[in-house]
């Protein structure tokens, strides 16, 4: 008896899946799954570069549209993620796409608890995997220091002020072991409080128009001269 009912139990639900089990998608795969699609079918000058990260680089295609619709720019932000979710759909957003050069700036949601608690030895792990993903499928990867934040205002009392600083020492030496390339936004935009002021930053995380600028500013030389490195210029 006890055999028959696990059978039909199993039948049952074959016959309806759990459709809360279906509709899960902790790494949000499915955002940008029909732009990838369409991506594939155009042309690759073998000058692609995707910046792989959170809020922060989804936002930068708001801020400043140009900056990508005007260079071969892929950008694969999504909003809140930590370095775990990045890292599920690495594979599926920065090396089928087949870019030269992968941009990763990731960690700050990280500290923020978004997925659930973090030490920074744990973000870095996961930072260190992309990399060497992307070495492993010939594509220069560029990590990026975490931009500045005194404080988040979604969830107060957790001092990125000081574990940014102290992650992004930690990022300089991964990419120092790994031969990576690095771009410290950080110093360029910090407070005298490890914050990001106003004018870069109206809540103080996400960067305005002007703190685009300023990170613009950083990469596209940087950009220019890997580029022209892999192309044997």
């Amino acid at each position: 008896m006890n055999k028959v009912l696990i059978l039909l139990t199993f039948s049952f639900f074959g016959l309806f899946p759990n459709k809360k089990v279906e509709a899960q998608d902790w790494p949000n795969l499915s955002k940008y799954q029909q732009e990838n699609i369409a991506l594939k079918l155009t042309e690759n000058h073998g000058n692609r570069v995707v910046f792989m990260g959170n809020s922060i680089t989804e936002g930068w295609a708001e801020a400043n549209p140009e900056f990508f619709t005007g260079n071969p720019y892929i950008n694969r932000g999504i909003g809140g993620q930590t370095t775990p979710q990045m890292l599920l759909r690495f594979r599926q957003d920065v090396i089928d796409l087949n870019p030269k050069l992968v941009v990763i700036l990731a960690g700050t949601n990280d500290i923020a608890g978004n997925t659930g608690p973090m030490s920074l030895e744990q973000i870095v792990d996961n930072i260190l995997s992309m990399v060497q993903l992307s070495k492993a499928n010939d594509i220069q990867p560029i990590l990026c220091s975490v931009l500045p934040a005194f404080d988040y205002p979604w969830r107060p009392g957790l001092e990125p002020n000081i574990k940014i600083p102290k992650l992004n020492q930690l990022l300089r030496e991964i990419a120092k072991k790994e031969e990576a390339l690095y771009v410290d936004y950080f110093s360029a935009m910090a407070d005298d409080r490890n914050g990001l002021p106003k004018h870069l930053a109206e809540d103080g995380v996400h960067p305005t128009k002007k703190g685009y600028k300023i990170m613009e500013g950083l990469i596209k030389p940087i950009l220019k001269k890997a580029l022209a490195s892999e192309s044997g210029e």
